[in-house]
């Protein structure tokens, strides 16, 4: 008997990795686990692990139409509400997944009113930030922007249901960590729910939740159980993960979600089409998102998608994962924010595409351009959702 029709296979795993073991126990989804996750090692001394989604557009190159599959399925697990809904996307790995799980939502209620912020490593202009802490993160120090729009505050001062999306829950600390800063800003939120696309707090600490969080807590996650990680003797290299200056500009854009969403962001679909008509029959096209740059990058694959082009999407990162298991390829390059900071492409090498689409919000700048010549990329500069720019490289 296979691991795949073995029932006891499904619902256990245990993976020794570079840094140690890690034991799975799976109570849900144990079926489409290998298509959803793989697994990794982080070069982090505090979580020597990685549970790598292969859905999530980050680590791994996956097609637009799967990716809006999973966000239309956390979607559904929104509990039913009158009240305005507010929608807050994790930093910097689920902000893609959080964007969509958003805009999925506006499309089965396009009656309702919501929010869509995400917190975010950088500061946008001059307003009010709310700090809070991802204790395992390898860049711990998160930020939520409270909006500067007048209407959009009051969606977040009123509104009654709470919606944080991450690609995992394990501890449950930071969606805690952020629901008590924003229920010190509205009081009158009066329910939580966490959609992860994968849920690994375990039954025990899921059940919990309500009396935890002190008001009732629901989760949507497509895979559940529980894990266990014995470290072995791998010593993390001892690298910055975070500079933050609150007077650097670093760049970063107020339109694509830091400063709040009321609408799902247009497709950028007359760039999508003349693109489209310049590739050869059957080429095959990766786009890449930059950082906290990533669900724009996804429409715009997701129109090439539907023009019928072989296309990818993925983002690049600040995570230092090892290259092993589901990592079999990295590039190493400098960050396009300016903060100093190591970042990364995993799973793309070059050659691999016949055209590499690199989106970023930052203006052109030397270290977008080193990595445009590691892939022989094209830079397109969103300066908003409608102006886009293609940036001469050489």
């Amino acid at each position: 008997m296979n691991a795949k029709s073995d029932p006891d296979a499904l619902a256990r795993r245990s993976v020794a990795l570079p840094t140690g073991t890690l034991e799975v126990t799976l109570d849900d989804g144990g079926e489409e686990l290998d298509a959803l996750l793989g697994f990794a090692a982080r070069a982090n001394a505090k979580r020597g692990f990685l549970f790598l989604s292969k859905v999530l557009g980050k680590h791994w190159p996956v097609k637009p139409s799967a990716m809006v599959a999973v966000h239309e399925r956390l979607a559904a697990t929104v509990p039913a509400t009158d009240a305005p809904v507010v929608f807050i996307a994790m930093a910097e790995t689920a902000i893609g997944l959080g964007q969509g799980v958003f805009e999925a939502w506006l499309r089965a209620h396009p009656e309702r009113e919501a929010l869509f912020i995400h917190t975010t490593r950088y500061r946008v202009g001059n307003g009010e930030l709310i700090e809070f802490e991802e204790a395992h993160s390898h860049a711990p120090r998160q930020f939520l922007h409270m909006p500067p729009d007048a209407a959009l505050r009051d969606l977040l001062l009123q509104a009654r249901t709470l919606v944080l999306v991450d690609d995992e829950a394990s501890t449950g600390n930071t969606f805690l960590n952020l629901t008590d800063a924003c229920r010190r800003l509205n009081p009158h939120i009066d329910r939580v729910h966490l959609a992860t696309i994968t849920n690994f707090m375990g039954q025990q600490a899921t059940m919990g939740l309500s009396a935890r969080f002190g008001l009732p807590v629901s989760m949507g996650a497509l895979v559940s159980g529980e894990y266990r990680f014995t470290p072995g003797d791998y010593v993390a290299p001892a690298t910055p993960a975070q500079r933050f200056d609150p007077d650097a500009d670093r760049g970063a854009s107020p339109r694509f979600g830091r400063l709040g969403l009321r609408a799902a962001l247009p497709a950028p679909a007359a760039l999508a089409a003349r693109l489209a008509r310049s590739f050869a029959p059957g080429a095959r096209v990766a786009v890449l998102g930059t950082g906290e740059f990533m669900h724009a990058a996804m429409l715009l694959g997701r129109e090439l998608e539907r023009l019928g082009v072989d296309v990818r999407v993925q983002s690049t990162t600040r995570s230092p994962i090892l290259t092993w298991g589901a990592v079999e390829h990295a590039l190493r390059f400098a960050d396009n924010y300016g903060e100093g900071i190591a970042n990364f492409i995993y799973n793309i090498a070059p050659g691999q595409y016949d055209h590499v689409l690199l989106c970023h919000e930052t203006a052109a700048n030397p270290a977008l351009r080193e990595l445009a010549g590691l892939l022989d990329a094209r830079l397109f500069h969103f300066l908003s959702e409608a102006e886009i720019e293609e940036v001469p490289v050489r």
